[in-house]
């Protein structure tokens, strides 16, 4: 099955995260990204990560995460001729996706009105914190700003911890993924209408919606969101429970699952047990039934009770370290992980992950490393129509 999305080509305006991990999610299936960018700095993620020395080259760690399988030019978009030659290629292409403040594009003379107009089977996407209108939508965003605001730090850790951020910038990720599935869905219209789409996406609506029955919870039965640490508010048992060695994740949700664990631990009397024998009773009483728990799983590792669980039908894992996670035999043989062994930009290898699907059984492809900035801008260039001493001149003024 060739790609879904090959033979499209999105141009890739954005910075950071939330923009580029949206891009990449159509390049690993199958589109053509061109990520535009400005001469001399480029995507903002160039100069981050763990790494200096990949920063200070305009390659860092955080962009290589979410820019495999692009092309990289280079356009001040403030020139005319830079101007002109992103019309072009604007006319050439399927979407266009960008992170500016709302009124950024409009200002230039690019926004989803003006390339739409020439263009009308345009898909245009314009992700930002909170959106394109109301009255915070000129206000900056980062991913902790949105986790703050949404409510989603009131939530997480426990009533000594919260509000906590959580580890890894969630709702960049999650506006990322909202982003294009909702560009995936606008493409799929247009096949049949033949009209493109203005997509308007904000980070702030995308983390709300994401947490869905912790708002349908309060919209719908009033219950109020407290943080609940590494418990699950749904069931009891379920959350994460101290072993011999290390935490497992134990999800006993239902009533059978709750009596074959209580087998298995060698605890059949909390069966009977009147303050856990049903669903809610065991809610209400959840902190006396982990100390239960832990008591008998203090027997064995975490490991081994992953493998008893499991065995008899009771959902459970261990919690394991990123590193841990990245060798687990199962990643490996989906093959989420994929591996150049040297990137020439780079001179070294390069290790970059895929999207958590297969298709087809096969892995999404991601055929070329990420490219270093500017990269790609004179052949494009010249895919438009444009002849080297055009190019040389835009590049004297400072367009390219």
């Amino acid at each position: 099955m060739a790609a879904p999305l090959a033979g499209l080509r999105v141009l890739d305006l954005t910075n950071v995260l939330a923009g580029p991990f949206c891009a990449y999610q159509l390049a690993l299936m199958g589109a053509e990204v061109i990520k535009v960018e400005t001469p001399g700095a480029g995507d903002l993620a160039r100069q981050l990560g763990a790494d200096p020395g990949l920063s200070r080259a305009l390659m860092g760690a955080s962009f290589l995460a979410q820019n495999a399988g692009k092309r990289s030019i280079t356009l001040n978009l403030k020139h005319a001729g830079g101007k002109a030659a992103f019309r072009a290629l604007v006319a050439t292409a399927d979407v266009v996706v960008e992170n500016f403040r709302p009124g950024v594009m409009t200002r230039l003379g690019l926004d989803a009105d003006a390339l739409r107009a020439d263009h009308p089977a345009l898909v245009y996407c314009a992700i930002s914190g909170f959106g394109q209108e109301g009255p915070m939508s000129g206000a900056p965003a980062y991913d902790q700003i949105i986790q703050g605001l949404s409510g989603v730090m009131s939530i997480t850790g426990d009533a000594d911890t919260a509000p906590l951020r959580i580890g890894y910038p969630a709702c960049d990720s999650i506006g990322g993924i909202t982003a294009a599935f909702a560009i995936a869905a606008a493409l799929a219209g247009r096949a049949r209408s033949g009209e493109g789409a203005f997509i308007d996406v904000s980070l702030l609506d995308a983390s709300i919606a994401a947490m869905g029955w912790v708002v349908s919870n309060l919209l719908i039965a009033g219950q109020q969101p407290v943080p609940m640490g590494n418990d699950n508010f749904t069931a009891a048992p379920s959350g994460a429970f101290r072993t011999a060695s290390g935490l497992v994740n134990i999800a006993a949700n239902k009533q059978e699952q709750f009596v074959a664990l209580a087998e298995v631990i060698g605890r059949p009397d909390l069966v009977a047990d009147p303050r856990f024998a049903a669903r809610e009773a065991r809610k209400i009483n959840r902190q006396a039934l982990t100390i239960e728990i832990e008591a008998a799983l203090a027997a064995r590792s975490a490991a081994a009770w992953e493998d008893a669980l499991n065995a008899v039908g009771v959902p459970a894992g261990r919690v394991l370290t990123v590193p841990e996670a990245l060798a687990l035999a199962q990643v490996e043989q989906r093959e989420l992980i994929r591996r150049f062994d040297r990137v020439e930009a780079l001179d070294r290898p390069l290790a970059v992950v895929r999207g958590g699907y297969r298709i087809d059984g096969e892995p999404a492809p991601v055929d070329a490393p990420p490219p270093t900035l500017g990269e790609h801008t004179r052949a494009i260039l010249g895919e438009l129509g444009y002849d080297p001493g055009h190019i040389d001149a835009l590049a004297a003024e400072g367009a390219i």
